[in-house]
């Protein structure tokens, strides 16, 4: 194998090099230099970012193979590596400080990292349901290991053993769905399938049973009803810096093997899936929006805003063939990545809050906490309120864009009474947003402490609730990505 070949794969190999090589470092380094291991680790995301230009420069729009057709390199890929890497590198600043505190600022925290994002790295460019799988369960024995890395508390490991458990299971429905998809087809590389079943050459009857159990593991990697009960124990058990990394940047991943299998292998039968998504979609925004406004904890509350925000996003994917055409099929599935970008820049901006208002021995996670912020900060009540206007869907942000985009996939699919509930759902949803902001400006503070955030997260953060607002103004270029990266698969 000539390096030629490997192309396609020149940042995965650069996040596996430095990785390891860090995991070596590590050892010898004494816990007062541990900043070296944290730059280390912010070097390795900007060298994979740059690898991952140098492979867009070199393959351009086409899709590039590599691994014997098992792994591939197209628009899609690149731009959501892209994201992932921000995302990533977004959480290991917002966390420094947090984990300092708190003794978990240590090497295996940033290896862990390192091979999880290595984990969303391969399940983006997976053309193969082996390499698919084996980079799912690279991510998450990384994210159960990290969920459990503070061991002297209880609400972790129990979290963690809760997540692992019900991980295992919907590994095994996935994993049990790929087998039949195996064996309706006779291949395993997901062009392949798509081949075979437009041939009409696939068993129909496993490939309808491999598709129900293909949605129900994608609909837990998403946190979709009723394959959520993971989310809201273990965003609350989690330490706070844990949470903000698993609802962040796995969700790009969960979304990308949505659109592998979904929209790559599986679109000659949209049909049968998309009445799946559907009814997924509604629970969703059903059970995540009603079950948030009775919540007192910060993060469990943002926990079921998750769930409801992966049922917009749902929608997007469940609205692309309308009647057998893909007319609409482009600007459905881009819609849908749009807004599970812009849900990850929300999602970092919101779960990096209690970090700010923590300190030693105090988490700042419950909504009482953010009782008075605006007489604390007026600056960062503000931010705030950009992140939970967004996660509403209140103009002029970008939120507010991400739904509409989505609602509009869903009217010209002529499913009015989707779009028409979809609305009704935010607008329950908008009731503990504005609760969040009513805390914020017009109750008295309960904690009169100084936030003492590092410089660098409190420019972070400044950014992130400034780039929520400016992309709801200006979408056009990030929503012109997400087409181009659509295109190239469907049309």
């Amino acid at each position: 194998m000539n390096l030629g070949s490997l192309v396609p794969a020149y940042a995965e190999i650069a996040i596996l090099v430095a990785a390891s090589l860090i995991l070596l470092v590590d050892v010898f380094l004494p816990n007062r230099l541990r900043g070296v291991t944290y730059a280390l680790t912010q070097l390795a995301i900007l060298v994979a970012a740059l690898a991952s230009l140098v492979v867009v420069q070199l393959t351009g729009t086409r899709p590039e193979f590599a691994f014997g057709d098992m792994f591939v390199s197209d628009p899609m890929a690149n731009a959501l590596k892209l994201f992932a890497y921000i995302a990533v590198s977004a959480t290991l600043v917002y966390s420094r400080g947090y984990l300092a505190e708190r003794g978990l600022f240590k090497g295996e925290f940033f290896v862990l990292v390192l091979f999880a994002l290595l984990g969303m790295m391969v399940m983006i460019s997976a053309n193969s349901l082996l390499v698919l799988y084996l980079g799912l369960e690279l991510l998450s024995l990384c994210l159960y290991a990290l969920v459990a890395l503070d061991r002297d508390s209880k609400v972790a490991t129990e979290a963690a053993m809760k997540y692992f458990i019900l991980g295992a299971l919907a590994s095994g429905l996935m994993l049990y769905g790929m087998s039949m998809l195996y064996g309706a087809t006779g291949s395993l590389e997901i062009t392949d399938i798509a081949q075979a079943i437009a041939g009409g050459n696939a068993n129909r009857v496993l490939l309808g049973f491999g598709v129900v159990f293909v949605v129900a593991g994608l609909a837990f990697k998403l946190g979709a009803v009723p394959f959520h009960m993971w989310i809201p124990d273990v965003y609350q058990g989690a330490p706070n810096a844990m949470t903000l990394f698993i609802a962040s940047a796995p969700k790009l991943a969960a979304f990308a093997i949505a659109i592998r299998l979904l929209v790559n292998g599986l679109l000659h039968i949209a049909v049968e899936w998309q009445q799946m998504l559907v009814i997924l979609s509604v629970l969703s925004m059903a059970v995540g929006n009603l079950a948030a406004i009775a919540q007192t904890n910060y993060k469990r509350m943002l926990a079921y805003s998750a769930i409801a925000n992966m049922g917009f996003m749902l929608l997007g994917l469940a609205t692309g063939v309308v009647n057998g055409n893909l007319y609409s099929a482009v600007d459905a599935y881009s819609a849908a990545m749009f807004y599970a970008v812009t849900y990850v820049l929300m999602s970092l901006g919101a779960f990096a809050l209690p970090m700010l208002l923590s300190r030693a021995g105090f988490e700042g996670e419950t909504l009482d906490d953010l009782r008075g912020l605006n007489r604390r900060s007026p600056w960062y009540a503000f931010l705030t309120l950009l992140f939970m206007f967004s996660l509403a869907g209140v103009p002029p942000t970008v939120g507010f864009y991400a739904k509409f985009a989505v609602l509009r996939a869903a009217v010209a699919a002529d499913m009015i009474w989707l779009a028409v509930f979809a609305v009704a759902m935010s607008l329950v949803g908008a009731f503990y947003y504005l609760r969040v902001v009513k805390l914020m400006y017009f109750d008295e503070p309960t904690d009169t402490a100084p936030l003492r955030g590092d410089l660098d997260l409190r420019l972070l953060l400044s950014v992130n609730g400034l780039a929520v607002l400016v992309l709801g103004l200006l979408p056009d270029g990030l929503m012109a990505v997400c087409l181009a990266s659509i295109r190239s698969l469907v049309v």
